[in-house]
């Protein structure tokens, strides 16, 4: 960590004196080592000044004659008023806060039923039941930040609570209330005592610098923000972040659903969390859910189209102005660590502070505290604590604590190369993946049946649902940083077939230690879009097609005494369409690669097995 700024230096004085009993003219933020410190006059919570308002935004979602309003909560130390102390603030804004739809039989689609089809049952719709009148939105954050000297709001998306318009999972509104609400602590729009009336609330506690974080669609929601260049929001800590709904939703053209959720679409998660004005909801549901939606989601293609790319924060980066941390699973088979990637990898070429945070476990983790505090330290209350000098990537390590991670110079890591393996023979067993191009490999053919687990397909000796190559086992530890790209030749019995490419560790154990002992990563493929994403065709019987695409993001050891082993197959049980078992896949070996980014590149893959 760098050394303590003059500024660091004053404040670190200021909190030696009050800890030494001396008195104090105001209450004020303390930073040691670069991070806000605890202050005793801000830590009593029942000081604290909370309250509720409406924000004045720009859109009408809800299909009145008025604008909508944004519900924000703030909690705020009392010396915001005894003393006449200005703050920087804390954001947290959700669809969930006054909660879900239950989960009832039929909510998600079904999918049993083959490719290109749609199921011929409707769906269920369930109503949200709203959470009560709702006058705290959330104590989030509250006791992380406030005694810190921060003011912490929170505030409900549109369409849900007691905010009004409608949600859009994704749409124009969820970053425009945001940017509402940063515009009113900045003193540049109005906020208001109720949802109608004129009686206005002023934000003259606020230093009007921001900062946002958030889990999931809460930390969707900061990045969605910060896509409008709202000026005073400064820093944004978004967490597992769905970036893009067509990469939550889709998968390389192909219909692939979120992990734990089976049938999950777009449609699905507007019903979970739309908890608004019962009144408007059935103008919301004709015209988003039943229009906007239904139109543009396209379950029988899952081609790309521009419904998906308004739901891509990756294309509406280029005014963003906020430094961004951002931090992700690796093991995250809900919202897949490609999410963070991507935005990371853009907004580092855009020249903006960036940090990305990687852990080896599953939906959500935010960074340690201690990478947060300097964060938004730095950004918020202006102390010069070199955070912007710190490593770029922070990578917890296989059975670390994920307060320890490992910092590196950049993700991937900037040491890893691409190492091309070619398919050998033998597939329906076990054959070799090598590092030469071996001729007249031929092809080898898997029949669908997405009855069997990707765990199974992994396990078994013999199969012929699958087509399973390895290394050979290593001797000493593997480094792989990066995406891995399978490139894949073949046809298929079936105009529509499923594609589902696993990268694993062998033996695949059932009793795992850590989530790194058995799925490195994965991918998914329609082969009908082996073209193009945006445009797919119906697949000749025995036609060879050639298409590339990469698998999740990952960042592994691969320790001594494993192999790695490339699973091809078609349907898979936990995330895709499922059709009646039989179609073929017929795989060109000598037309078939995968390319593994290793660290040390080949000369380390050769050193580490018996190449």
């Amino acid at each position: 960590m760098t050394t303590l700024s003059m500024t660091s230096r004053l404040f670190a004085a200021l909190f030696f004196v009050a800890t030494m009993g001396f008195a104090q003219d105001k209450t004020v933020p303390v930073f040691e080592n670069g991070e806000a410190q605890i202050v005793e006059g801000f830590k009593n919570y029942k000081d604290y000044i909370r309250h509720d308002l409406w924000v004045q935004t720009t859109f009408n979602t809800d299909g009145d004659d008025t604008l909508d309003r944004v519900h924000v909560s703030v909690t705020r130390p009392k010396q915001t008023d005894t003393e006449g102390l200005k703050l920087p603030v804390i954001y947290v804004t959700s669809p969930y806060f006054a909660g879900v739809a239950p989960d009832v039989p039929g909510i998600m689609w079904n999918v049993e039923h083959e490719l290109g089809e749609l199921p011929t049952q409707e769906r269920a719709h369930p109503e949200v039941k709203r959470l009560g009148a709702r006058p705290i939105i959330s104590n989030s954050h509250i006791s992380k930040w406030v005694p810190r000297g921060y003011i912490v709001v929170h505030s409900s998306s549109p369409g849900t609570g007691l905010s009004q318009g409608s949600p859009t999972v994704g749409g124009p509104n969820e970053a425009l209330a945001p940017k509402a609400v940063i515009d009113w602590l900045n003193g540049r729009v109005k906020g208001y005592t109720t949802p109608d009336g004129d009686e206005e609330v002023k934000a003259y506690w606020s230093t009007g610098k921001v900062g946002m974080t958030g889990t999931s669609y809460n930390g969707t929601l900061p990045l969605a923000a910060a896509t409008t260049g709202v000026e005073g929001l400064e820093a944004i800590i978004p967490i597992a972040p769905n970036t893009s709904s067509y990469h939550y939703y889709r998968s390389n053209g192909l219909v692939r659903h979120p992990g734990g959720y089976l049938g999950e679409d777009i449609d699905v998660l507007y019903d979970f969390i739309h908890s608004g004005d019962e009144s408007k909801r059935p103008y919301n549901n004709k015209t988003v859910r039943d229009t906007e939606m239904a139109n543009g989601m396209d379950r029988k293609t899952g081609d790309l189209n521009d419904f998906w790319n308004d739901r891509d924060y990756l294309n509406q980066m280029d005014g963003m102005k906020a430094a961004l941390l951002m931090s992700h699973g690796f093991n995250d088979w809900n919202v897949m660590p490609e999410h963070s990637n991507r935005i990371y990898q853009k907004a580092k070429a855009m020249g903006l502070p960036t940090q990305i945070y990687y852990h080896q476990n599953g939906h959500g983790g935010p960074p340690p505290m201690t990478m947060m505090n300097r964060w938004f330290t730095r950004y918020l209350h202006g102390v010069e604590n070199g955070v912007e000098n710190d490593k770029q990537a922070w990578i917890v390590r296989e059975n670390d604590q994920r307060d320890q991670p490992t910092a590196y110079d950049a993700y991937p890591n900037p040491e890893a190369k691409d190492v091309t393996l070619y398919l050998n023979k033998g597939g329906n067993q076990i054959g070799m993946l090598s590092t030469k191009a071996s001729k007249r490999q031929k092809t080898e053919t898997l029949v669908d049946d997405f009855t069997i687990s990707g765990k199974d397909h992994a396990q078994a000796s013999n199969s012929t649902h699958r087509l399973l190559y390895a290394t050979p086992t290593l001797k000493q530890d593997l480094h792989l940083s990066g995406e891995s790209t399978i490139s894949i030749s073949l046809s298929s019995s079936k105009p529509a077939a499923n594609l589902s490419v696993w990268l694993v560790s062998l033996p695949y154990t059932d009793n795992a230690k850590v989530l790194t002992d058995n799925i490195i990563t994965r991918g998914w493929a329609d082969p009908q879009n082996y073209k193009s994403l945006t445009e797919s065709e119906p697949l000749k019987p025995g036609k060879f097609y050639d298409l590339s695409f990469k698998l999740q993001p990952d960042d592994q050891i691969i320790k001594a005494g494993q192999q790695i082993g490339l699973i091809i197959f078609s349907s898979d049980k936990d995330f895709t369409i499922h059709p009646k078992p039989g179609t073929e896949l017929t795989v060109d070996l000598d037309k078939t690669t995968l390319t593994l980014p290793v660290v040390g590149g080949l000369e380390a893959l050769k050193a580490g097995t018996e190449y």
